[in-house]
């Protein structure tokens, strides 16, 4: 369809227009014949009345309509519980049912797309799927159904599963607006069974001290008897107890008592021996990580003067048993002349001088420093401490900022749940002015003004290796832990794990190691994609990049794994995917100005046994699931009851309409008409004897 924004007569003037040009040019006597005239002024007509035409912008408005189907979406638990206590004849059933259904779907004109718990095999057939997934996020899968089909022509989700969540929140407690038809799997019969569904320890040790592990022993089928577990080190027996099973109960607990050997990491291992006529073993074993240390790490926490920062530094600090910590305040008591492992110097160094001494002995036994600055700081004096950060401060002025962290950060790592928690905190008032980082200095942590993050750097880790320091803007913190323990019961997570990881990144390797190179965690599970950090230096300790790392890696059995990796400046870690559960060695070589370094360590990987612990199917989970979002619960022998009640709710196909406007002027043909009418009526009166 043409259109045009303009009067009837202006495009009457465009045909008088080419016809008083057509009657000019063509009026006078010619040497061809009438006809021939005729037509040769008809199409100077069309040409000239066509050009004129185009000057008034005609348009073309074109509208286009799609269709889109009703889609059904077949959300599959694809987790080991299912493939392990589901009876396989009902898993085939269950297998054969969604594949018809599929068919029977798309044959009345439905979209059928199957996603799993595995973001990777969204697109899977349903009679290809293998449950191996080791943990089952229910509510995940739906949500992330809910928001990759938001605003389209979503019919409904056909939910296959045993209705077992381990990981995330009940889908019950979540809004869906789809209908949801569950399909339950598994087995809800009671089986006699032998689990252990939790051990209870600290995950650091003392070298020589007594620590205990406390072992939760569940049973089903076996009330009145005895079972013997275990305490194994590297498959050896460390202790066997046989535990009397109290009759009307289905837990008992059992504690071991290790003395902790040299300094390392463990893995114990508790295991329930196999009791005759048990439905599996699977979940008969467990592991405990345990860190040995040669002893407590020791930290001055020093003050210009009493604040709340300190309470709130102190209480995270004390959350971790690897601290010995020791409390200073000017002028109330001396400072102890003893070695700290790392000092928190408070609003240090302070304008009048206030704590000076501290800085003082922490400057000449160079011992690791985190800075926390404040409105009594002395910022001219902390720029001279070389930190890594230089401060420029305009006025007294200050920015209120919350805490947002530092993605390319990869000495430490934030959890998705501290993330969340950040957002939650209350602003806190930083310096405002110029901030720079010197070389080798990285920010853990950005200010965010507002909604508006910045590039302005909140938690700086610099230094040197012979001292490390971390530099913390704000002495509004203490804020932070507040306002997280209200949100959260009484546990500020995020807050205390910031303050720890900062004072185990000040302590760890606190020498002159040219190649430093270390796991971003504490410990990874067996779904994690295990990352490596990486450090070098040259023969001054100034920081150097695109260095060549080799890294082997070897398991408990002596299997070696080899890595290549190149240091960066954007700080990538070197990424090792997931690996099996156990206590790995590594060693870390590098040539550095022509000269071999190496750097070694162990890192521990953990078990996941999410998915053997409940051999129970939960059916009415899936039932409240299928109530609340408007349909029922299935079993696999009811495929085709499912599939008459979709046909029945009768889903309809959208119409989508969509008006495309494009200037006349734009067509390209357009132009290669005219071309061919102006190229014809020249060829026939050239061929014809005129000019």
């Amino acid at each position: 369809m043409i259109s045009v924004s303009a009067s009837p007569w202006f495009i009457l003037l465009c045909l008088a227009a080419g016809a008083g040009y057509a009657a000019l040019l063509y009026s006078a006597k010619a040497p061809w014949s009438k006809p021939l005239n005729y037509g040769l002024a008809l199409l100077r007509f069309l040409v000239v009345s066509f050009l004129c035409f185009l000057l008034l912008s005609p348009f073309v408005k074109s509208t286009s309509t799609t269709t889109e189907k009703p889609t059904v979406v077949l959300a599959v638990d694809n987790s080991q519980s299912v493939g392990l206590f589901t009876p396989p004849a009902v898993l085939s059933q269950a297998s054969t049912g969604l594949q018809q259904l599929a068919t029977t779907l798309r044959g009345r004109g439905f979209n059928v797309e199957t996603r799993t718990l595995d973001p990777n095999a969204r697109t899977s057939r349903p009679d290809s799927l293998r449950f191996q997934v080791p943990a089952t996020d229910l509510n995940g899968l739906l949500s992330g159904v809910q928001e990759a089909y938001d605003g389209r022509n979503l019919a409904g989700v056909v939910l296959v599963s045993d209705g077992i969540v381990n990981q995330g929140q009940s889908p019950v407690y979540s809004q869906f607006n789809f209908p949801i038809y569950s399909v339950a799997v598994g087995d809800t019969v009671p089986k006699k069974d032998l689990s252990l569904p939790a051990l209870t320890y600290n995950r650091v040790a003392f070298s020589g001290n007594r620590f205990p592990i406390e072992a939760e022993i569940g049973y089903d089928g076996f009330s009145g008897g005895v079972a013997t577990v275990q305490l194994r080190e590297k498959g050896r027996v460390l202790e066997t107890k046989r535990v009397t099973l109290a009759p009307n109960q289905r837990r008992q607990k059992t504690t071991f008592l290790i003395t902790a050997p040299a300094p390392g990491k463990r893995r114990y291992e508790v295991v329930i021996e196999k009791q005759p006529g048990e439905f599996t073993t699977l979940n008969n074993s467990k592991f405990a990580y345990v860190e040995v240390v040669k002893g407590k790490l020791r930290v001055l926490l020093a003050g210009a003067a009493p604040h709340p920062d300190l309470k709130a530094l102190r209480a995270a600090i004390l959350q971790n048993d690897n601290f010995d910590l020791v409390s200073y305040l000017p002028g109330i008591a001396p400072l102890k002349a003893q070695d700290y492992d790392v000092a928190i110097l408070h609003q240090i160094p302070a304008r009048g001088g206030a704590g000076a001494e501290v800085l003082a002995q922490i400057r000449t036994k160079r011992t690791p420093a985190f800075y926390i600055l404040g409105a009594q700081s002395d910022l001219n004096a902390y720029n001279t401490l070389g930190s890594g950060l230089t401060i420029t401060p305009r006025g007294t002025q200050t920015d209120d900022v919350t805490p947002v962290p530092n993605p390319a950060f990869s000495r430490f790592t934030f959890e998705e749940e501290a993330l969340r928690r950040f957002a939650a905190y209350p602003p806190a008032a930083v310096p405002f002015g110029d901030l720079r980082l010197g070389g080798g200095a990285e920010a853990a942590l950005f200010q965010q003004v507002g909604k508006v993050s910045t590039q302005k750097p909140l938690l700086v880790l610099g230094g040197l290796p012979t001292q490390k320091q971390a530099t913390l803007l704000t002495d509004g913190s203490w804020q932070w832990r507040l306002q997280e323990a209200a949100d959260h019961d009484d546990r500020p997570e995020a807050y205390d794990r910031m303050i720890i990881r900062t004072l185990q990144l000040l302590t760890q390797n606190a020498n002159k190691k040219r190649l430093d190179v270390y796991p971003t965690q504490d410990a990874f599970t067996t779904a994690d994609d295990v990352t490596f950090g990486a450090e070098t230096y040259n023969a001054i300790f100034e920081r150097i990049y695109g260095q060549q790392i080799s890294l082997t890696l070897t398991d408990e059995k002596n299997k070696t794994r080899t890595f290549s990796y190149t240091t960066g400046e954007d700080g990538a870690p070197l990424h090792l995917g997931s690996l099996p559960g156990g206590l790995y060695r590594y060693q870390a070589r590098a040539t550095l100005g022509g000269q071999a370094q190496q750097d070694r360590g162990e890192l521990l990987v953990q078990e996941q046994q999410l998915e053997a612990l409940d051999a129970r199917a939960n059916h009415n989970l899936l039932y409240q699931l299928s109530r609340r979002n408007n349909s029922r619960l299935y079993y696999p022998s009811q495929f085709a009851q499912l599939t008459q009640d979709i046909q029945k709710a009768d889903y309809k196909p959208v119409l989508y309409s969509q008006e495309d406007l494009k200037d006349l002027i734009n067509l390209k043909w357009l132009f290669f008409l005219l071309l061919a009418l102006i190229t014809t009526e020249w060829a026939t009166r050239k061929y014809s004897g005129g000019i």
